[in-house]
């Protein structure tokens, strides 16, 4: 089962080393990881996702809450959420295949972040499903080269808020 785990932890030297060194040690691939500074320059977010089976998960974020850098855990498999994922691709743009690139940008809403003689850089954000559909439909167009982050999750704040016994 996939699992996306996100945790506060420290800024300091070491600790993404700790967290992704639990990983291996159980015989686990992270298939993604992202690392940012929050608003408050002495923690940082890490978003990380993973494949495994639901006890070793569980067995993994019960270490995680025992280390010391640690601050919080959340796993946000089971929650609703918000995941994002960023692309940039660079795009052999040949005369025969300019006019389809930008078509295409403009169907997923990707942004031309770069034009040179040759080629288009684009930017697109999006969920991991988009982000797959939209490079499968460049590829035949010609990608030169193409960087992609890790997924970013954040639980999704409840629909549903009680004030003064009302639902609103």
């Amino acid at each position: 089962m996939r699992h996306t785990i996100t945790l506060l932890v420290d800024n300091e030297s070491g600790v993404l080393s700790r967290i992704a060194g639990l990983f291996s040690a159980r015989g686990f691939n992270i298939e993604s990881l992202n690392v940012g500074e929050t608003l408050d320059p002495e923690t940082s977010r890490i978003t990380l996702v993973t494949t495994g089976d639901d006890f070793i998960i569980q067995q993994i974020i019960k270490r995680f809450n025992n280390m010391v850098n640690v601050i919080k855990v959340s796993d946000l498999t089971d929650e609703v959420r918000v995941e994002r994922e960023m692309v940039l691709v660079r795009m052999d743009a040949r005369d025969d295949t300019r006019a389809e690139i930008l078509r295409t940008a403009d169907i997923f809403r990707a942004k031309v972040v770069d034009v040179g003689p040759k080629s288009y850089t684009l930017e697109l954000t999006g969920d991991k499903d988009k982000i797959t559909a939209f490079i499968e439909l460049l590829h035949p167009m010609g990608i030169k080269e193409f960087a992609r982050t890790g997924t970013v999750a954040m639980k999704r704040e409840s629909k549903l808020t009680k004030n003064k016994g009302e639902e609103k």
